[in-house]
């Protein structure tokens, strides 16, 4: 049976963090792939559970240090050999040696900002609204002390009937609907 339109998926509350992970786990094996665990700490078996170890925030910080490096280069090369020519202790207008420690900052600089945004673009923030906010035992327990495993409705293998009665196998405190 499909989902009926403005379900979001089907909400599954533990106790524990590895019963968070057993459940987890089992999803995976079973063929599901679009779900997401929450948790009121890290727990790095769930992450591995949910096979997350793929992000492009090494990437984005590549990125961004190799573009300030390149800003940093270009403005002192313009800078010093086409716009404000000097010639100071005669040294040649362009001298590398001197570009060093500004390419240098503007790498940081670059890199750093371009990690924190790209971090932010990444987990979708800020987001001021989530269909979870509309389950009654989320609010609290998320932040508390409950562990939640979330089957999103857009994930192929989902019915709700059916993906019920997966999750009910694992003896959670309660399995819940949520709605958009």
């Amino acid at each position: 049976m499909p989902p009926r339109e403005g379900v979001y998926g089907l909400l599954a509350e533990f106790n524990t963090p590895s019963e968070l992970v057993h459940a987890t786990e089992h999803a995976h094996r079973a063929g599901y792939r679009r779900m997401e665990c929450y948790t009121p700490y890290p727990v790095e078996e769930a992450a591995e559970a949910l096979r997350f170890h793929k992000t492009r925030i090494p990437l984005m910080c590549l990125m961004g240090g190799i573009m300030g490096l390149t800003t940093g280069f270009l403005l002192e090369m313009w800078i010093n050999v086409w716009g404000y020519p000097l010639n100071i202790r005669g040294t040649p207008l362009f001298s590398w040696a001197a570009f060093v420690i500004p390419e240098y900052e503007l790498t940081i600089l670059f890199a750093g900002l371009s990690t924190a945004f790209g971090m932010i673009a990444q987990n979708g923030l800020p987001q001021l609204y989530h269909p979870l906010f509309n389950a009654p035992n989320f609010a609290n327990g998320a932040l508390n002390d409950k562990f939640f495993l979330c089957l999103e409705a857009n994930d192929p293998r989902f019915s709700v009937t059916e993906t019920r009665t997966f999750l009910e196998q694992f003896s959670p405190v309660s399995v819940v609907e949520v709605d958009h």
